[in-house]
């Protein structure tokens, strides 16, 4: 069968851009009315009954029976086994990707990980004292692909981050269990894992059951009842994100190979049909070039179907005035992925504001980064770039202002905060500070 992938052509010099532009960024993360339902249905039935909805529920949507929780626990015996059963070639490739991993987020502890302090003029310590999380659950997607890379991208940092046990859960279909997933659990870190899914292991994480233990953050993406469960427990528990389709923007001077290009919005085309791929380019025989590229390797994709529904719906070729015009779109999308495929990508990268990962120059393709960079690849999407960030070490850690006031400082502090607290009316706070005031 042969399938068309037409994306949008358009023109920032056109006078229908802006209406074009609009329809094509436009997602709706609102969902279904009767999966929120649902979903809210499941996590009351967990929140009650624990281990046996959790049980039913993985009968019923898993096709995975068992008499009780322990038989969907995975042993760290069997995490090791999978990991010494795969070829060695994978073997090497996950610790290898592991180790940059752990390397890039070692730095980010450094760099924005660490407690620190100082004193004042009147010999008064402030500071912040920074300590992990004591549990947290990370959810790996299972069903229709594996994700062995999710595994590393979310233990890895908690484990650098120093959260005493990190949970994992993950779906297996019929019993199926994914052997890399698995390897990746043990390369990872990871203290416990259970097969399970959806709705009722976000609940089971969140609530507590008598056999999964309650955690103190969810990470990781999974579909609309996976993430419709996670804003249903965010405030009993943290989250990270709620994370929308995958997307890519390239932003091309027309100096890299059109083939590289193409491929690189096939590689998030291939997630689903809402992923978006983006080129902005002000070279428009470049743009011809791209597109013959998509038509020519179309084709010899096994998810050929996939990408061109992702990239007829929601892709864009977008042809602009200038570099500049480029990067100023780019920031309007604040996309999830962000390639400079430029011959001077340092450059532009200082016009670049918004986005939740920046590749930069024609070698830096986004897959890398998705598997063995070593910045993490769970990234924001749906435009939340312009105010969210990166998984990372802080989101394992949580912060303790420090505060030790000095005689000699609280007859400063002590006479401006007294004015403040009868200002708001508030007289404990005030006679609180001015009990400490020297006659």
């Amino acid at each position: 069968m042969k399938f068309v992938a037409a994306p949008a052509r358009l023109s920032t010099a056109a006078a229908s851009f802006e209406a074009e532009f609009a329809v094509r960024l436009h997602w709706s993360a609102e969902q279904d009315a009767a999966i929120e339902q649902r979903v809210a249905a499941i996590l009351a039935d967990v929140q009650q009954r624990g281990d046996a909805a959790v049980l039913e529920y993985t009968a019923r949507f898993d096709g995975l029976s068992a008499d009780g929780m322990a038989a969907l626990e995975l042993t760290q015996a069997e995490l090791q086994a999978a990991y010494d059963a795969i070829p060695e070639a994978q073997r090497q490739a996950l610790s290898a990707a592991a180790a940059r991993v752990r390397s890039y987020h070692e730095a980010q502890k450094k760099a924005c990980g660490e407690s620190w302090s100082y004193r004042d003029e009147d010999g008064s310590l402030l500071g912040q004292k920074v300590t992990p999380l004591d549990r947290v659950g990370i959810y790996v997607p299972g069903g229709k692909a594996a994700y062995p890379s999710s595994v590393l991208m979310n233990a890895i940092p908690a484990h650098v981050a120093g959260v005493g046990e990190i949970i994992m859960v993950v779906p297996t279909p019929r019993g199926e269990k994914n052997p890399l997933v698995l390897a990746a659990a043990y390369v990872a870190g990871v203290t416990r894992a259970f097969t399970i899914g959806g709705a009722q292991a976000v609940g089971a994480l969140a609530y507590g059951t008598q056999t999964v233990p309650k955690v103190d953050k969810i990470t990781g993406p999974g579909n609309a009842y996976v993430a419709s469960a996670k804003k249903h427990v965010f405030g009993t528990v943290g989250i990270d994100m709620i994370a929308g389709p995958s997307e890519i923007l390239v932003l091309a001077d027309g100096s890299t190979p059109a083939d590289w290009v193409a491929m690189d919005l096939f590689s998030q085309a291939e997630h689903d049909e809402l992923a978006q791929s983006i080129l902005l380019c002000p070279d428009a025989a470049y743009i011809d070039a791209v597109q013959a590229a998509i038509d020519r390797l179309l084709p010899e994709m096994p998810r050929a179907e996939i990408i061109a529904k992702s990239l007829t719906g929601r892709g864009a070729l977008i042809h602009t005035r200038s570099m500049e015009e480029a990067c100023q779109i780019s920031n309007r999308i604040a996309p999830e992925h962000l390639e400079v495929s430029s011959r001077e990508p340092h450059r532009w990268e200082p016009l670049l504001k918004h986005a939740g990962a920046i590749f930069l120059g024609a070698y830096t393709s986004e897959s890398l980064g998705d598997y063995c960079a070593g910045p993490n690849h769970v990234l924001p999407t749906s435009g939340t770039a312009r105010f969210s960030s990166p998984l990372g070490v802080y989101d394992f850690q949580k912060r303790s202002s420090l505060i030790e006031v000095s005689e000699q400082g609280a007859q400063v502090l002590g006479r401006i905060a007294s004015v403040l607290a009868h200002g708001e009316g508030l007289q404990g706070h005030a006679r609180a500070a001015e009990m400490r005031l020297k006659p």
